[in-house]
Order: structure tokens, then C-alpha cells, then sequence
């Protein structure tokens, strides 16, 4: 079975500047393919190096993926190291050129003789085209006679730009086909990815431990920032035959895991109660402390928010919360800004002045400073407030992972008991909080 590399360029990636997320992202590609994907590599913008590199994985692999080095600067060196490691002269391909003109005249930006570097390609090159940049990508087979170095037989190289959206719609639009159409895929594979909180990733594998020994589906657990996931996947001749094999082990990780289960593959919390509400034809808002608009930004990333999500008020400092929540003075004295009765109030307040059916408000301690021995970095109280009454419940997520992490884990939290609130009647729908 055809093995694959992955080989991303750029000095930012060897110096820590950016995560490298695309290779994360091919790796699961691949495994989705069925694609045995045994090393991962990282070269800076040196043209010796990336030469050294690609020959040596000629003589490993059947295919290199490549990433980054596209462009139209002096440090995109990748087509032409490529070229260069084989012997093979650069020929311009006048369709990539033309391509490149009519994006560039689109978005009303002048025209560079640099571009057109971008559409030189190794002789023998197919073009991988790049429906949304202008830097294509590459499908080639060099031909290894007389190389002074070891080549796989039929050992291809795809290359594509380093800009994620770029990188992906490529891929699925021109590499897949590809892969199907020259056999490299190994069947054709189906998954699903369950998403949960509340519960730890150790005592979601206990809970499921029988269904995690599965061989075909499989069943393997990740962990998030507060979140579990456990991805199905499942190979068979045709779609439909491995969606089939999905279906009773998903079915089967639902029933045991119940609310749990907030949803699947590209479902966010923030997206799941707002599907809730517009199928009531009911409205948010938010009242936020020490998120500091976390939770906003959450439910205003989801396409179409705007049908249930009213606003919020960021209510960080006291006087913000006297003056626009009418949180009682008394409160904020006797009880701090970090209780529940604040907590109430700011939920309350914010669901007066917008009108909305439902809200949340939180107020906690972030850190890193701050603390107490009563109140400690990491506190939270989470209020929600609905037709049905309100409720607030401090939560203890500790310091040790820092600041983001809490405010993080409190948007999710927050969202998450309103989730339960929306599809549990009753005192039902109780605290979430996973190990």
C-alpha cells in the first residue's frame, strides 16, 4: 500500500511564529483516505535544505505533500527546489498565468512581474489549480532515470500554497479525485465526530471502553479545551456501505452517553443553542464579566446568529453593572461581584433591556491575580435567565492552565447550560462540569 510524507516549508514554522495546523490537517486527510502516513517533516525557506529533503523522500515514500513556498516572494522556493532536486528545467504554463492576471485585475490590485514566477511548473508538471489564490499547485512524476539517488517507484509529489483555506479547497476539489482516480485511497471511508462536555476524556473511554476496541468502525477519543471527542470512522467498497457501518455505533454512543452528546462534526456549542432557539422562535442575549465578550463573539461566529442573538452587554467593571445591568449596590457589597446573586441580577438586567426570551451572565475571577482563599482564580458564577425562572451556580475550573483557559472553559460552560435548559424540562437539565 502506497505510503505518504509530509513536508511543510517555511522558516516561521522552524522559528514557532505560527502553529503548523496543516499538517495536522493533511494528517487526518490522509488517515480518512486510508492513505499510511508514516513522517512528517519541517524546512525553512532554504532552497539547499528542501532540495536535500524532497530526495530523500523519494527514496521512502510514494507520495510528498508539500505546503508553503508558493508565492511570489524570494523566499517561495518550492517549485524551483523541486525542479532542481530532479534536473528538471521550469516551464510556464500560459492557462496559470492568464489565471493569475484575471485575479489580480478582479480584486483591483496591481499587477507585479513577480506573480508570474507562480506559473512555472517542472516540465512534465500537472497543474493542481487553486480556485480561490493565485499560486497553483502541482501533480508530478518525475521521471528517475539516471538520478543519482534512490526513487520509489511511481513516487509523486502534491504541492499546494501554505494559506489553510487555499490548502483545503484544493485538496478536496483536485487532490481526492486524484488519489481516488490512481488508487492510492484504500476504499472509501465515512466518519463521524461525536462532541461532548461535561465529561472527561478518561471517563468517556471508560464509559465507552468496549466500543473503543472496535476494528471496523473504530472509535478513538481526543480532548479539546473542555470538550471530548470521539471520531467514528469506517471503511467499506462504497459510501453508503461504510455511512451504513457508522450508523449503529453512533446510535449506540449517543444512547449511552445522553445529553452529553451536544453534537457532531462541525456543531459548536454556540451553534447548537442557537439552532434551539430559532426552532422555538426565541432570543439571547449575554451579560459578561470576566469573559470579556467570549461568549458574544462565540454565538456571532455562527452564520446566521443575527435570527436569535440580540447582543450583550460587557459588564466588566462595577460601575458598568450598577448603571446598565441594575445590579443591586447591595449586592456587589454584601455578596462581590463574583456571586451568585451579581450573577442573577446581571442575567436578569440584560434580558430586561433587550427584551430577549433567554440570557446568560457570567462573572468570575481569571486571573492570574486576584484571588482569594473564598474566592480563588478560577471561580466562576454562571447565571441563566429565562421564562421559566433563573439560576446561577459558581464553578471552580482552577488556575493551573491560566487565564484563557478559564475564559474559555466559562463561554462553554455557559453556553452549554443553557443548551440543557432548552432541551431538558425542569430541574433535569443540571450542571455540566467534566473532570
Amino acid at each position: 500500500m502506497a505510503s505518504a510524507e509530509v513536508l511543510c516549508v517555511g522558516t516561521e514554522l522552524l522559528l514557532g511564529n505560527i502553529t503548523n495546523g496543516n499538517a495536522r490537517w493533511l494528517a487526518e486527510a490522509l488517515a480518512g483516505l486510508g492513505i499510511p502516513h508514516f513522517r512528517q517533516g519541517v524546512v525553512g525557506d532554504n532552497s539547499e535544505r528542501l532540495i536535500a529533503a524532497v530526495q530523500e523522500a523519494a527514496g521512502r515514500c510514494r507520495l510528498l505533500i508539500t505546503t508553503g513556498g508558493l508565492g511570489p516572494t524570494p523566499d517561495d522556493l518550492t517549485t524551483a527546489a523541486i525542479a532542481a532536486a530532479f534536473g528538471a528545467p521550469l516551464m510556464e504554463h500560459p492557462e496559470v498565468w492568464d489565471d493569475i492576471q484575471a485575479k489580480v485585475a478582479a480584486r483591483g490590485r496591481p499587477l507585479s512581474d513577480s506573480l508570474r514566477r507562480q506559473a512555472l511548473l517542472p516540465e512534465g508538471a500537472a497543474v493542481l489549480p487553486n480556485p480561490t489564490g493565485t499560486a497553483p499547485g502541482m501533480i508530478w512524476t518525475p521521471d528517475p532515470a539516471g538520478l543519482p539517488f534512490p526513487v520509489q517507484p511511481g513516487f509523486t509529489l502534491l504541492t499546494f500554497p501554505g494559506v489553510p483555506s487555499e490548502l483545503h479547497a484544493m485538496w478536496q476539489q483536485t487532490a481526492v479525485p486524484w488519489l481516488r482516480q490512481e488508487g492510492l485511497a484504500a476504499g472509501v471511508f465515512a466518519s463521524r465526530l461525536l462532541r461532548f462536555w461535561g465529561i472527561g476524556e478518561s471517563t468517556l473511554a471508560e464509559q465507552v471502553h468496549d466500543l473503543l476496541a472496535l476494528e471496523n468502525p473504530t472509535v478513538a477519543p481526543y480532548a479539546g479545551t473542555g470538550e471530548v471527542k470521539l471520531r467514528i470512522t469506517a471503511c467499506a467498497a462504497t459510501a453508503s456501505e461504510a455511512e451504513a457501518l457508522l450508523a449503529p455505533v453512533e446510535a449506540e454512543l449517543r444512547q449511552r452517553t445522553s445529553t452529553l452528546c451536544y453534537g457532531a462534526d462541525s456543531d459548536s456549542l454556540a451553534s447548537v443553542v442557537l439552532a434551539l432557539l430559532r426552532s422555538r422562535g426565541e432570543t439571547l442575549a449575554v451579560a459578561e464579566s470576566c469573559t470579556g465578550g467570549g461568549i458574544g463573539a462565540a454565538l456571532a461566529a455562527v452564520p446566521g446568529a443575527s435570527e436569535a442573538f440580540l447582543g450583550g452587554v460587557i459588564a466588566y467593571a462595577n460601575r458598568v453593572k450598577l448603571d446598565l445591568l441594575a445590579v443591586p449596590a447591595a449586592s456587589l457589597e454584601g455578596d462581590g461581584a463574583v456571586s451568585d446573586p451579581v450573577a442573577i441580577a446581571m442575567a436578569e438586567g440584560v434580558r430586561r433591556i433587550t427584551g430577549a426570551t433567554w440570557a446568560i451572565a457570567v462573572s468570575g475571577i481569571a486571573g492570574p491575580g486576584g484571588g482569594s482563599v473564598d474566592k480563588p482564580v478560577g471561580l466562576v458564577h454562571i447565571a441563566v435567565a429565562g421564562p421559566d425562572g433563573s439560576s446561577s451556580e459558581g464553578v471552580r475550573f482552577g488556575a493551573s492552565r491560566g487565564r484563557g483557559w478559564i475564559q474559555a472553559l466559562t463561554a462553554g460552560e455557559a453556553l452549554n447550560r443553557l443548551r440543557l435548559r432548552l432541551e431538558l424540562p425542569g430541574d433535569r437539565a443540571s450542571a455540566s462540569v467534566g473532570a
